[in-house]
């Protein structure tokens, strides 16, 4: 059992900031395999109530590859989940129950990728829908009784049926 709690905050201004300074360290220790590497989730879009956890997509050439650097991932501070329950998908987390980032690897060309930058995109662009999903996230962090389970479940409908119009929305654009 996990002894993580779930709080969603307002928007922080130091978000960007501690991507930044993340990015940076990866950057450079992650250098041959590294391909580019996003701000994702909710403290990625300014204005958003979020948990204070940063989200980070690394598309990377080889998956392969990247599991050869497990000495370096454990160097900067982060645990190595395998796929979590994404088929293939790498998952790091940086600062045990007290989780401060995440790390989402997909190699080039995996459809995940996309749907992660389209839906930041469609956030940061559509202000209503972005107020909408901070009450929702709110609303279940209040309720979840901390289960990260249950607050995922509240979300779920929410995410999907707006990551299906961030999908189309981009495409458009």
């Amino acid at each position: 059992m996990s002894n993580r709690e779930i709080h969603v905050v307002a928007y922080s201004e130091t978000w960007p900031v501690m991507f930044a300074k993340e990015r940076s360290a990866l950057q450079c220790a992650l250098d041959k395999v590294l391909i580019r590497l996003d701000h994702i989730g909710s403290t990625s879009v300014p204005q958003l109530m979020a948990k204070p956890i940063i989200d980070m997509l690394m598309e990377v050439a080889s998956l392969a590859a990247l599991d050869q650097l497990q000495a370096k991932f454990e160097a900067l501070g982060y645990t190595a989940m395998g796929e979590f329950g994404i088929t293939g998908r790498r998952f790091y987390t940086k600062g045990g129950d007290q989780r401060s980032h995440h790390i989402h690897a997909f190699v080039s060309g995996d459809d995940n990728l996309s749907r992660h930058r389209a839906f930041r995109d469609y956030l940061q662009a559509h202000p209503v829908i972005r107020q909408q999903y901070g009450q929702l996230k709110e609303q279940q962090a209040l309720t979840c009784r901390h289960d990260n389970d249950l607050y995922q479940q509240g979300k779920n409908s929410f995410i999907q049926e707006h990551q299906a119009r961030a999908l189309l929305w981009a495409f458009a654009n």
